[in-house]
């Protein structure tokens, strides 16, 4: 009987959530793959996730840790994983003393130029999925979502 109530499940509906989410999710998965492409095997999508907290002339380990919304010690373990790779150093902190800054390195500076440059690319491909007329649009229109959503940024 299980196979006849799976049968009748009512449609789930079409929303923006969803369509949003599957786009992140394409862009991530293809961003990563082109990462790792590039050389840098390290990447992945936990450490992407810190890495996109992290300015590129440093931050304080602390705000790290707030921006991420994780507990201190999956910050330390990824911040672990990033310093062994050689992409980001730890320096003690000039403003508080117990504090550290976490800083790119020379390889991770290098793989920001590499993300960067992919992300163009990327950004490129989906233009040319939907044309460069409804991309404008649709960035226009996720910029005015941000920017109503969070107007005090």
């Amino acid at each position: 009987m299980v196979k006849g109530l799976d049968e009748k499940s009512e449609a789930l509906p079409d929303h923006v959530g969803w369509r949003l989410w599957q786009a992140n999710r394409a862009w991530q998965g293809e961003f990563a793959a082109a990462m790792r492409a590039a050389g840098h095997a390290w990447f992945s999508d936990a450490r992407a996730g810190l890495i996109g907290h992290i300015a590129r002339a440093g931050t304080r380990q602390v705000a790290l840790i707030e921006r991420m919304a994780i507990s201190k010690q999956a910050v330390q373990q990824l911040l672990d994983g990033l310093e062994a790779e050689g992409v980001v150093e730890r320096l003690p902190d000039p403003d508080d003393g117990r504090g550290k800054l976490v800083r790119y390195t020379p390889k991770g500076l290098a793989a920001l130029r590499d993300g960067d440059r992919i992300k163009r690319e990327i950004e490129q491909r989906w233009i040319g999925c939907i044309g460069q007329a409804r991309f404008a649009a649709l960035m226009d229109a996720l910029r005015a979502l941000d920017a109503g959503l969070h107007p005090e940024t």
